[in-house]
């Protein structure tokens, strides 16, 4: 999980969106209709769509979007890869700022396009929806589908150098943001195969283009997991490093990865299978799972490589075939009487299913969600067959997985009784709302916004000093129930805090959650600096990850940034959130006291040496936003025009799985290995 700072005034920057495209597009009609003729439409030719709207290819222009380029010249790698034509891909993050991907695949073709007319990779390079993935002929299965990746990246590129080795020469072009600097040349012969693509992305473009190795390293080791076959380095020359992704187990070492934290009941169990549905060409699934001791299901679902975090028919597929399979065996077996549903064997799930679909059709532009019918029926007639000859072979697991469904029956039947009873208590005492919530008066979600503050101390002063209008404010007493631990809905409802929580956010929970009726469109974590704020923020994240996700996904989970210094010279005050910022505010009071003293110091850099320390400046630590008075803490923490806000995301569920496994479970052993590990990296300890 990772957070991404907003700006000052709390906006997303939506000028790259396809969303404010089409409002400019319409309000410059409406605003002008007379002149809205021939004129006013404007063909961009070649990659010049992709500069104008980056945001409408890659996502983003941040973090996000700039780590994207380099997936998209690796998915060109692995489709190399799932036909057999590629076993090693090297990804380089050079010194200067670039990035290359190379691989011992068949290489882009060079020869005279057909119809172009000039050399077929720079017809791939230079040409929106320009690729062998259209057909079957070359990729019968891929995850590029349109042929706009990796001319997009040449698009968003400063410069690009791609180097083919194919028929038994080597043949390169370099490019400037998309646009050729000479015709692709024979730089010398060679007897390997392959392709090497190395670019530096556009700084015009990006906020940043710094690649950082431990985003890119999640993506690589997920595709050497999901593609046993293939060994990918990756290389950091900035520091020195080296790493190589290889897993000859698949997607079984892919579930021990996820589930390295977590007490397992039963090894991890593998289906394999192929079939067709109205296709010259085979759907393949691969499923994988295992459980563990705990509660929370961890699945992942890929299509032909990307991640469906939506899930799709394939998932869907995998549930009721498991579901009717295992409760078949039971009955057949006496070892259950009643019919289990599939919430039961969620229960300390963790399962990888892979399919290699040959036309796959997802529900969206982002590929989140697979929407092929035929890939339902697919994937539950394999699951089915394969299953049921398992658990006939093994029937002492079979006994274990049924056995914690069971108990994971018995406490949904509970907590459907705890649901009914708030439900019933909440409608005799006519409010569905937690009395300490502060609520605010507007009634649309979209402008209105929730913090849940720590201690009562916090929480009057935010109370206080809040905007009532669109501000509610939620006061917790104490830490919340760990989750991770006691996770069961039963067990949780208990909690007066938590039930507080789910209550003022008005989605529901268990079941019945859905994250579009919530209340507010942003939920704002509110907690002290300290060690205690630091732990409160991580058991109320764990809540949110495990029950409330997909508030996650659909951005509305934010943590609020409180100052860490008051900086204070006579009557003025300044506030830093960081030893950076004190510094630089400490240097900055002091050069103008010198600068009065004598103004030749006004166009120096720094004080020179020596200068007064001792300048009526006073420093102070917050520890607890109880410290603030309700004006302090609009103008630092709640102001929109002068905050700063931290937008939660997840980069990688697998990452962010094991992290609050690590972090929040059981198993003592990893959460003592990361401290010491990670100690030395500690600043402003409380002890």
């Amino acid at each position: 999980m990772e957070t991404l700072e907003l700006n000052k005034n709390n906006e997303v920057d939506e000028t790259n969106t396809l969303d404010s495209f089409d409002k400019e597009i319409n309000l410059t009609a409406h605003a002008d209709s007379e002149s809205y003729d021939a004129n006013n439409i404007k063909v961009l030719e070649g990659l010049e769509a992709v500069r104008l709207r980056p945001a409408m290819y890659i996502g983003d222009t941040g973090e996000r979007g700039l780590h994207h380029l380099i997936q998209e010249v690796i998915d060109n790698s692995i489709d190399e890869a799932l036909v057999g034509a590629c076993n090693n891909i090297i990804v380089t993050l050079h010194s200067d700022g670039a990035c290359s991907v190379e691989d011992d695949g068949r290489g882009i073709p060079t020869g005279i396009h057909p119809v172009k007319q000039i050399s077929t990779l720079e017809v791939v390079m230079c040409t929106l929806h320009a690729g062998g993935k259209f057909d079957k002929s070359s990729y019968q299965v891929s995850g590029g589908l349109h042929g706009v990746g990796v001319s997009c990246v040449n698009a968003l590129s400063e410069k690009m150098i791609v180097t083919v080795k194919r028929e038994g020469k080597i043949f390169q072009q370099t490019y400037s943001r998309g646009v050729p600097e000479s015709p692709v040349v024979v730089i010398g012969t060679t007897e390997e195969t392959g392709t090497i693509t190395k670019f530096y992305p556009d700084r015009t473009i990006f906020q940043s283009t710094t690649f950082k190795a431990f985003r890119v390293s999640e993506r690589l080791r997920e595709l050497a997991f999901l593609n046993p076959i293939i060994k990918i380095v990756l290389i950091d020359e900035r520091e020195n490093l080296k790493k190589v992704y290889h897993y000859e187990g698949g997607l079984v070492d892919f579930v021990k990865y996820i589930d390295k934290n977590a007490s397992s009941l039963i090894n991890p169990i593998l289906i394999n299978g192929a079939e067709t549905a109205g296709s010259e060409f085979e759907t393949k699934v691969a499923v994988c799972f295992q459980y563990n001791s705990g509660y929370q299901e961890n699945l992942l679902s890929y299509v032909n490589n990307i991640n469906t975090v939506e899930g799709g028919t394939h998932v869907s597929g995998f549930r009721s075939a498991f579901t009717r399979t295992m409760n078949s065996y039971a009955a057949a077996n006496k070892i259950n009487k009643e019919q289990l549903i599939g919430d039961d064997f969620k229960e300390g799930l963790t399962a990888v299913i892979s399919v290699m679909v040959p036309e796959p059709q997802f529900e969206g532009q982002t590929k989140t969600k697979l929407g092929n019918g035929e890939v339902d029926g697919i994937v539950r007639s394999i699951v089915n067959e394969k299953l049921s000859v398992y658990l006939d072979q093994n029937p002492s697991v079979a006994k274990k997985i049924i056995e914690k469904a069971v108990l994971a029956a018995d406490a949904r039947i509970a907590a459907k009784k705890q649901r009914d009873f708030i439900r019933r208590k909440s409608a005799l005492e006519n409010t569905a709302l937690p009395g300490k919530l502060a609520d605010c008066s507007s009634n649309n979600p979209d402008e209105c916004e929730v913090f849940i503050v720590e201690g009562d101390s916090a929480g009057g002063s935010a109370k206080q000093g809040r905007d009532r209008k669109f501000q509610a404010i939620l006061p917790l007493r104490g830490k919340i129930l760990n989750v991770q631990k006691a996770a069961r809905m039963s067990k949780i409802l208990e909690n007066e805090e938590i039930k507080a929580i789910f209550t003022a956010i008005g989605a529901g929970f268990d079941q019945d959650f859905d994250p579009d009726k919530t209340r507010y469109g942003k939920i704002i974590l509110m907690a002290d600096a300290d060690i205690d704020g630091a732990h409160i923020r991580t058991l109320l994240m764990t809540l949110f990850f495990q029950y409330m996700r997909e508030l996650i996904n659909k951005g509305k989970l934010y943590i609020a940034q409180p100052p860490l210094y008051k900086i204070k010279k006579g009557k003025q005050e300044y506030y830093a959130f960081n030893d950076g910022e004190r510094d630089e505010i400490i240097q900055r009071i002091r050069k103008e006291i010198q600068i009065k003293k004598n103004p030749q110091l006004e166009s120096a850099e720094e004080l020179p040496e020596g200068a007064a320390s001792a300048d009526g400046i006073v420093i102070s630590r917050y520890k607890g936003l109880g410290e603030m008075n309700p004006q302090q803490l609009w103008d630092t923490t709640m102001n929109p025009e002068t905050r700063t806000l931290l937008k939660v995301t997840i980069e990688s569920a697998i990452e962010a799985t094991t992290i609050f496994e690590m972090l929040m479970g059981d198993k003592v052993a990893p959460r003592r290995q990361f401290i010491e590990k990670n100690a030395q990296y500690v600043k402003n300890l409380d002890i």
